[in-house]
């Protein structure tokens, strides 16, 4: 179980959401979590997902698809809310929210899962939804 000292929000700057210790391992330090175990991993509802940090939309609930690979999978992302980056280890794509720079994870192509042959591989804890219907927060710029 957690220790207390775990569940206190990290500051993360005067200007962004503020973020468990756990979200900012993943968030700001590129951290992945345990496969499923996420929030989201199982979520159909429709709705919206949004940057945790700082509230950027960044997928539509028909961009996601069953992948069986244990995180949220989409297959497209909201025109120009994700940027994508070589990941450190030179053999994966990273994908960040691309107000904040925010860790969303990774990006694959050639899988063959979807018409779009994309899979983009997200934490739970780097997002948050909103089911449609339901007033988006603020971007926080």
């Amino acid at each position: 179980m957690p220790s207390a000292e775990s569940e206190k929000p990290e500051v993360t700057g005067p200007k962004f959401n503020p973020l468990s210790a756990e979200e900012a391992r993943v968030i700001l330090k590129k951290g992945t979590e345990a496969p499923f175990v996420g929030e989201y991993t199982n979520t159909t509802d429709p709705g919206t997902y949004v940057c945790r940090r700082c509230n950027a939309p960044l997928y539509r609930s028909d961009s996601k698809f069953v992948s069986d690979c244990g995180w949220p999978s989409f297959d497209d992302e909201i025109a120009g809310a994700v940027k994508r980056m070589m990941d450190s280890d030179g053999s994966r794509t990273e994908i960040l929210c691309k107000n904040c720079d925010g860790h969303l994870g990774h990006v694959f192509v050639g899988e063959q899962l979807t018409a779009k042959d994309t899979r983009h591989c997200v934490n739970s804890l780097s997002m948050k939804f909103y089911p449609k219907g339901s007033d988006l927060p603020a971007v926080i710029k």
